[in-house]
């Protein structure tokens, strides 16, 4: 029998659900469309009841692995808000914005897969993605490290090209690289370089 979904979990339940979806954005990554339920059943340390009990078909475990990365990043920003100034937070979330390109790109013949069964892993996760990114860059310019003319949504097309070309795990230094170049294309000129200064 499949979960309600308007009910909440019990703690247990929620890291069984935790476990199943950390694993699922893992295995979906290296195997693609031949990943075996069963294997992600087994990885995550529960039984294929309790992974049936909460995503019935496959469509609707790719859709909530990737809804889940989704929501690990954008919840990602307040957090690192609270614990690091502005432009040290902004630099942490680009980097664990890469990771979830990585993921998504790992995934992509799964999701492929789940939207041509009907399913929408992607409804909302365009704005959710932006509205972080902005909150961000909000802080960074409150604080003067930002430039407050630079768009979130110019800055969210950098990344986006950035995680085409290096998202990959082997990549990772050239990803780092390329976002320590675009961040200090964000910051504020210093005033000797200003015309007129």
């Amino acid at each position: 029998m499949a979960r309600d979904p308007g009910r909440p979990l019990r703690a247990d339940a929620q890291r069984n659900r935790d476990k199943i979806l950390a694993t699922a954005v893992r295995v979906f990554t290296e195997e693609g469309l031949d990943a075996h339920l069963e294997r992600i059943a087994k990885e995550a340390g529960v039984g294929t009841g309790t992974l049936y009990r909460n995503f019935p078909t496959r469509e609707a475990l790719v859709e909530a692995a990737y809804r889940n990365e989704v929501a690990r990043l954008c919840d990602a920003a307040p957090e690192l808000l609270a614990e690091l100034p502005p432009r040290e937070a902004l630099r942490e979330w680009t980097y664990r914005f890469i990771d979830y390109a990585g993921a998504k790109l790992g995934m992509a013949d799964a999701l492929r897969a789940a939207v041509a069964s009907g399913a929408n892993p992607y409804a909302d996760s365009r704005t959710m993605i932006q509205s972080a990114l902005s909150a961000l860059m909000e802080a960074g310019a409150a604080a003067g490290t930002i430039r407050p003319e630079i768009h979130p949504t110019d800055l969210f097309a950098a990344l986006a090209g950035i995680a085409l070309t290096s998202a990959a795990p082997d990549q990772r230094d050239q990803a780092e690289r390329l976002i320590g170049i675009t961040l200090r294309g964000l910051e504020p000129e210093p005033p000797s370089a200003r015309p007129g200064a």
